[in-house]
């Protein structure tokens, strides 16, 4: 599989440094006594800093992501209300639309919510499984909420703001990424299981440029 995938968690120390950051913005006095005007930067005004909305097939907001790239790795947090208990898959795809009833791009015949994001970002470099836009799955609890926080350097702000952008992605299934074993099937994965992960539907999306 490339790229590195981790887990990460923001440190009381990291929450710290961040306020001792805010402290030192402060406006400071000029030399006439007047405060001085300031321009400190805040996440929204970076570049490479993202938020996204993520939304059902009604246009409701179901969660976001964010996308913080840093030291050639890209941190991507979700965090998700309302949706079923149990494990979701959860894919960057590689056009940024995110339309109900919508038609795929590689196969108009074919009508779905959010088909028109297409299929997984690097879906071309091999199985599922080994996609650029391929990330753990999500879980959700008891009460339809969930949260995650996963670095990759398998993927750019570049890559996912392109022309075409990208889509970050929920489905209504649990993703089992292309894991067929021989005993169920002897002549391994279908198509469709080597594409997709059987993750199912698609009940959440959010576009991230395009």
């Amino acid at each position: 599989m490339r790229g590195r995938l981790s887990t990460t968690t923001l440190t009381i120390a990291a929450l710290a440094a961040l306020t001792a950051c805010g402290d030192a913005d402060q406006e400071q006095p000029a030399a006439g006594g007047e405060p001085a005007a300031t321009t400190a930067a805040t996440p929204d005004d970076r570049d490479d800093d993202l938020e996204v909305s993520l939304v059902d097939a009604t246009g409701a907001q179901v969660g976001t992501v964010s996308l913080d790239e840093d030291d050639d790795a890209l941190e991507i947090e979700v965090a998700v209300d309302g949706l079923d208990p149990g494990f979701h898959g959860f894919h960057v795809h590689a056009v940024g639309r995110c339309e109900p009833a919508s038609p795929d791009p590689s196969d108009p015949a074919k009508i779905g919510d959010f088909l028109s994001a297409g299929g997984h970002l690097g879906a071309d470099a091999g199985d599922h499984g080994e996609h650029a836009g391929d990330l753990p799955p999500l879980l959700v609890d008891a009460s339809g909420s969930a949260e995650l926080t996963v670095t990759t350097d398998a993927l750019t702000l570049a890559d996912l703001t392109d022309d075409d952008g990208s889509a970050v992605m929920v489905h209504a299934g649990r993703d089992n990424l292309a894991h067929v074993p021989e005993r169920y099937a002897p002549d391994g994965p279908d198509e469709a299981t080597r594409k997709t992960g059987d993750a199912g539907d698609r009940v959440a999306c959010g576009v991230v440029g395009g």
